[in-house]
């Protein structure tokens, strides 16, 4: 059998996309069948969130049984030994090392798309850049520091985090939730704006998403105005963060933005919140549209779950941030916060390495916080630890089983009672104001999509149940009812509703309308027929949760193992909390999903390495 007839084969039992098998007969039909293959796994593997595919990983999965082992088999024995492949893919027209405008890249032992290699490599580069600070006097900036930050006999992190950004163009702060990155950010932009010699210092703030850019508008808000600054120095702050597309200028179904190399944007200082979020084509994008002189702030958790789409930019840049300083930076960073800062050891990824800081204590859990100790315990993949969490009587936090129908109904009932508040004002028929933000202290999560336990079978059920009690009124014609909460899943810059976006639907003196929380504080309606693709947020999946925090979290699990629950989901959920978190699961379920990793495969850890 051909190795085209195999693919075919292989993606009707759907151990392939048909895109897969498409892509690879149209960059490779009559090269030798290993390059046929390796195309095909490059393609399902970056549809999956990988960067590249490793030649190591171009054989038979020995966990595959049946029909799907004999046919992966079939395929590598048609394709050939390894170092075949390998030699096959070198003399192939369809690859390059880079050096040609070839459909795929061949580089360090990894198999590329070519545009994710050279995104790969762009964002590589920015963030290994030789990034000496400018020639100034150190003493400005230690004293603007010394005024914001309280004194400390021990290292304070927050304040080397803001030294960091303060004396390099482009810097990373990462750390968990309550660990302080906002009041970090707003302190160094308060030293910034009083140390910066230049007339013009224009700020803008972004985030991945519309509800990560609200809330960065709203916490960044507070904290900036409890400092010291006078009125010249406030009017340069920045009045509401905006979306990465929004800020770029990119249209619906467009690869390209307003703003690019050619027409890069307008500002002197960028900080971008959840940066975990950001995925590679993205990223590269931002890059290509800074200008050169560009001061670039990137916050996020590194521990959070990665984008949707392909790689784990922020996961990938801080895995060098426990190598440490280099002895020259740990020395300037101890004389601008006046305490010692430790080195690292050696000179590999310096460049890197000194523009990273990782926060890592935390200042809303406490020693009392359930929420923050499993939080920890997960992230350790710790399973001792996160029996004992819940053994140990916390009042914040609550595992519950879904072992029958009964337990399962349960859930349902307490779902209905996280959104007893929302409800009420509803029926109260309350300022719309009022009704989101009563919708946002509760949120069920959920890690799949379908199912009985995904976003789709909740979903539904719930608005069965709350029809049942009489809590909402569904239209027999409509899927439109008042209450309905929808999340936007398609950025519509002509609306100014972006993926992530919540709203809810309200019948108020101009019809049924939903109604949106905007960055700056103010509220918009808009009719339904005009809404972008959009879906019922009853229950949301975890990654569309990123950026958003709720005083009550639920998390639902499957009732079986399933590849996506991971440790990186279950830790995301649990940091959506900020007062109290239930998480309904199988223990030992729960147990098992914490020792898998998120695996997203790329080459750019070991780039920084190398450049």
């Amino acid at each position: 059998m051909s190795m085209e007839a195999l693919l075919t084969e292989a993606a009707a039992a759907k151990l392939l996309r048909p895109l897969d098998v498409q892509f690879a007969l149209m960059v490779a039909r009559d090269d030798a069948p290993a390059v046929l293959l390796a195309a095909a796994m490059l393609s399902r593997d970056v549809g999956e969130g990988h960067v590249c595919l490793p030649l190591s990983r171009m054989q038979p999965d020995e966990e595959e049984t049946g029909r799907a082992r004999a046919l992966w088999q079939q395929l590598f024995a048609l394709a050939g030994p390894p170092e075949m492949i390998a030699a096959h893919l070198q003399r192939s027209p369809a690859v390059s090392a880079g050096d040609d405008a070839t459909p795929m890249v061949l580089s360090d032992g990894r198999l590329y798309l070519n545009r994710m290699w050279r995104n790969e490599l762009s964002v590589a580069r920015f963030f290994s850049e030789a990034d000496e600070p400018e020639q100034e006097d150190e003493s400005p900036l230690a004293s603007a520091l010394a005024a914001l930050f309280p004194p400390s006999d021990e290292v304070d992190w927050q304040k080397v985090a803001a030294a960091v950004a303060l004396t390099r163009r482009i810097s990373v702060i990462s750390g968990g939730p309550g660990t302080g990155k906002t009041t970090t950010v707003a302190r160094l932009l308060a030293a910034l704006i009083q140390t910066r010699q230049q007339a013009r210092c224009r700020i803008r703030l972004a985030a991945p998403t519309g509800k990560a850019a609200a809330r960065l508008t709203e916490s960044l808000g507070i904290a900036l105005r409890q400092l010291p600054l006078n009125e010249v120095q406030k009017a340069l702050l920045p009045a509401e963060a905006s979306t990465l597309h929004r800020l770029l200028g990119i249209q619906p179904g467009s690869q390209r933005g307003r703003y690019h190399a050619g027409n890069p944007l307008h500002l002197d200082v960028l900080v971008v919140d959840e940066a975990s979020m950001i995925d590679l084509p993205m990223m590269a994008r931002l890059i290509d549209a800074l200008p050169a002189h560009a001061r670039v702030i990137f916050l996020g958790d590194r521990d959070q779950l990665a984008s949707v789409e392909a790689g784990a930019v922020l996961g990938d840049i801080c895995a060098w941030v426990n190598a440490g300083y280099t002895a020259g930076r740990a020395q300037a960073l101890t004389r601008l916060t006046g305490t010692p800062v430790p080195a690292g050891e050696g000179l590999q990824a310096g460049a890197l390495r000194d523009r990273l800081c990782l926060l890592q204590k935390s200042y809303r859990f406490g020693s009392d916080s359930g929420i923050g100790q499993l939080a920890r315990a997960v992230n350790h993949g710790d399973r001792a630890a996160v029996r004992a969490v819940f053994h140990q009587g916390f009042e914040d936090i609550a595992l519950r089983p879904l072992a029958d129908s009964a337990q399962y109904a349960e859930m349902l009932d307490d779902a209905l009672a996280g959104y007893g508040e929302y409800l009420d004002l509803l029926k109260a028929r309350a300022e719309p104001a009022a009704i989101l933000s009563a919708f946002n202290r509760y949120q069920l999560l959920c890690a799949l999509r379908e199912g009985p336990f995904g976003v789709s079978g909740l979903n539904a059920q719930l608005e069965q149940l709350l029809a049942r009690r009489r809590k909402i009124t569904p239209s027999a014609h409509s899927r439109w009812y008042e209450g309905r909460p929808v999340m936007i899943a398609r950025n519509d810059s002509a609306l100014g509703l972006y993926n992530g976006d919540i709203g809810i639907a309200l019948n108020r003196e101009n019809g049924l309308r939903v109604w949106f929380p905007l960055p700056d504080g103010t509220l918009k309606s808009v009719q339904p027929s005009r809404l972008p693709e959009h879906d019922t947020a009853w229950a949301m999946t975890v990654h569309k949760s990123q950026g958003s925090e709720f005083h009550h979290a639920a998390l639902v699990l499957p009732d079986r193992s399933v590849p996506v629950v991971t440790r990186e989901l279950v830790y995301t959920a649990i940091t959506r909390a900020r007062q109290r978190l239930s998480l309904y699961a199988d223990e030992k379920l729960l147990a098992q999903a914490i020792t898998v990793r998120t695996e997203r495969r790329s080459g750019l850890a070991s780039l920084f390495a190398q450049l």
